[in-house]
C-alpha cells in the first residue's frame, strides 16, 4: 500500500519520540526529537546491529502499541481473549518495527517543516511536511498524552491512516480465519521482513 512505501519519509520526520525530551507540548517534543533521530542516522560510528538496537529502543519506548492495537482490531479487540489481545500487541509491535527499521537506514537528508498543532484534552495531532527532492508529503501524527509525554498511536500520510489500512485487512482475516489465522500470517510476515529488511513491506 502507498503509505508503507514512503515510510522512509516518515522516519525522517518523526516516528521516534525521545524518552529524555523535556518539551511539554506534542509539537515541541516532535521538534526536539527530530535532531536526535537524525544524529543517530548520521552517526558513522554507529552502524549495523548496534544502531538498529538503538532505533528499536526508541520506537518501543515512545509508541503506544496497546492503543494502536486496539484501534487496529476495532470491534474484534473486544471479542478477543486477554491472551489473544496480548499476543496481538506483541506481534503487531514486532511487525511494525521489522517493517520500518530498514527504511530508517535509507535516510538521505530529507527535510521537515512543522504545521499546526491541534490539542483536545489528552489527544493531539501534529502536522508536518516532509520534503525529498521535489516531492512534498504531508504527514500528521496522532498522539496521546501520558504524564508530560506524548506517544504516537497513528500516522496519517496524505490523508490515509496507517491504522485504518491495517484494520481493513486484519478484520477480514479475523472474520475468515480467526485469530489463529491472523497470528500465523503476522508471524510469517515478520520472518520475511527480518530476512529482507529493505524489501517493500505489506500486510
Amino acid at each position: 500500500m502507498r503509505c508503507l512505501k514512503i515510510l522512509v519519509l516518515i522516519y525522517c520526520s518523526l516516528l521516534l519520540i525521545s524518552a529524555v525530551s523535556s518539551a511539554v507540548t506534542p509539537k515541541a517534543q516532535v521538534q526536539a526529537t527530530v535532531d536526535q533521530v537524525i544524529e543517530v542516522l548520521r552517526d558513522k560510528q554507529l552502524q549495523g546491529e548496534p544502531r538498529r538496537k538503538t532505533l528499536s529502543q526508541l520506537i518501543r519506548a515512545r509508541f503506544d502499541f496497546t492503543i494502536m492495537s486496539q484501534r487496529t482490531l476495532g470491534k474484534y479487540w473486544k471479542s478477543a481473549t486477554a491472551a489473544e489481545q496480548a499476543r496481538f500487541v506483541e506481534l503487531f509491535s514486532e511487525l511494525l518495527e521489522a517493517s520500518y527499521i530498514g527504511r530508517i537506514e535509507a535516510y538521505s537528508d530529507e527535510t521537515v517543516s512543522y504545521g499546526e498543532e491541534t490539542l483536545e484534552e489528552d489527544r493531539a495531532e501534529v502536522a508536518t511536511m516532509v520534503q525529498s527532492g521535489g516531492t512534498h508529503v504531508p504527514i500528521v501524527y496522532r498522539m496521546v498524552q501520558q504524564g508530560d509525554q506524548w506517544f504516537v498511536y497513528d500516522v496519517v500520510i496524505e490523508e490515509v491512516s496507517l491504522i485504518r489500512n491495517y484494520r481493513s485487512s486484519y478484520g477480514e482475516i479475523v472474520r475468515k480465519e480467526g485469530f489463529a489465522g491472523l497470528f500465523a500470517r503476522m508471524q510469517e510476515k515478520i520472518s520475511e521482513l527480518r530476512q529482507s529488511p529493505m524489501s517493500t513491506a505489506g500486510k
